[in-house]
């Protein structure tokens, strides 16, 4: 009975706290993201890990870049495929320089300052897609541009991992060509899919005397494609936020969009924000402080000024290239799920993996109020 008492209390205080947050003139999901750090072991100790958490909030992100995807707009997107493919560039070769001479810096051996690198070049865009959802411009050119970028990021960072781990012997029998071959048939499957199959799959699933069944084959398209890109190395966000693109293309899209947001930040969201914040601990960390603080730092200012940078070259102009910038920020579940596999493949010093940690979430903690500060105040209020 467990997960119930947790659940009840992971919907009860993220309310709460996400009200508080909107009080004091920041986004909801700041409160969110800061009362699972209060719940979880560094603070009271009332949430744990464990599978209840773990599952739920998989669903969670993947319902949260599904709805991203059905609120995107395809021609703005298509529009903006050389900023997004500039950003995500930008966003990548600065916080690897940063990354890995802060960890030469700090004596690192080539091997693991290069994976040190790597990991500060992640970004997940899920808490951005939140922000940006509360203010109204998820379907910006900002937003759009933000969402692309998280695309490419994904898949050159995966790739940059499996150069390393093949170089460094630590990957197994990864082949990079396969690799790259997996991602290149993830994408023309997708757009296939998403172009020819999901149109004809929700138009022959919906007149189902059945309750609730458009709801319930998006939720099948989206959990289906988020499967696929798993399943070929892919991070199951982009799989979800695909999903989102495909339905938001046919006539289902406004009752697809009403029946699963509802079920999204009812049970499934609040327990993803929290579940970042389980991931803190301060046991240990005191030697470190002014290695997180550095390391921290170095992050944040890489991926504002790389994300800008390639913004700024594609025609942005300077506020929206920094809000461009700040919606890169957030390393968020991307950046965690490759410091394990780099702890588990011994590219990551195990004495560091905690700092490593901080450092993820605190990225993630500063992305909303800097979106919330850097956004156009005009193009801001008019549109909320």
């Amino acid at each position: 009975m467990e997960f119930i008492w947790y659940l009840m209390l992971i919907l009860l205080s993220t309310k709460l706290a996400g009200d508080l947050a909107v009080r004091l003139g920041q986004p909801a999901v700041l409160g969110k993201l800061l009362i699972g750090i209060v719940l979880g072991p560094a603070v009271l100790g009332w949430v744990q890990e464990g599978s209840f958490i773990y599952q739920f909030a998989e669903i969670g992100v993947l319902l949260l870049m599904f709805i991203a995807g059905l609120e995107t707009d395809l021609e703005q997107l298509k529009q903006n495929w050389k900023s997004a493919f500039a950003v995500a560039i930008g966003g990548i070769i600065l916080p690897f320089v940063g990354g890995y001479s802060s960890a030469i810096g700090f004596g690192f051996d080539q091997h693991h300052a290069l994976f040190f690198g790597i990991i500060f070049c992640a970004t997940s865009v899920s808490i951005s897609v939140q922000v940006l959802k509360e203010m109204n411009q998820l379907g910006s050119r900002e937003g759009t541009t933000i969402l692309g970028a998280a695309v490419v990021d994904d898949v050159l960072v995966v790739v940059l991992l499996a150069v390393l781990m093949s170089l460094m012997g630590t990957g197994g029998d990864i082949s990079l060509g396969l690799l790259i071959g997996k991602k290149l048939i993830f994408f023309v499957v997708i757009i296939i899919a998403g172009w020819l199959i999901v149109p004809r799959l929700m138009k022959w699933l919906a007149p189902l005397r059945v309750t609730e069944a458009v709801a319930s084959t998006a939720l099948i398209v989206c959990f289906g494609f988020a499967y696929f890109a798993e399943w070929l190395n892919m991070a199951g966000i982009i799989g979800a936020f695909a999903a989102g693109i495909a339905v938001g293309q046919t006539a289902y899209k406004h009752t697809v969009e009403s029946k699963i947001e509802p079920i999204a930040y009812a049970v499934f969201v609040p327990v993803f924000f929290v579940s970042i914040g389980l991931n803190v601990t301060f046991v240990g960390i005191g030697s470190q402080i002014g290695f997180v603080i550095l390391i921290t730092i170095v992050a944040i200012i890489t991926k504002l000024v790389g994300g800008g940078l390639g913004a700024r070259l594609t025609g942005f102009g300077a506020r929206s290239s920094l809000v461009i910038g700040a919606g890169m920020v957030s390393r968020g579940e991307v950046a965690l799920i490759i410091a394990a596999t780099g702890l588990q493949s011994g590219l990551l010093l195990p004495e560091y993996f905690t700092s490593i940690i901080l450092m993820i979430i605190a990225t993630t903690l500063v992305t909303p109020p800097l979106l919330k500060a850097l956004f156009p105040r005009k193009q801001a209020s008019s549109s909320s």
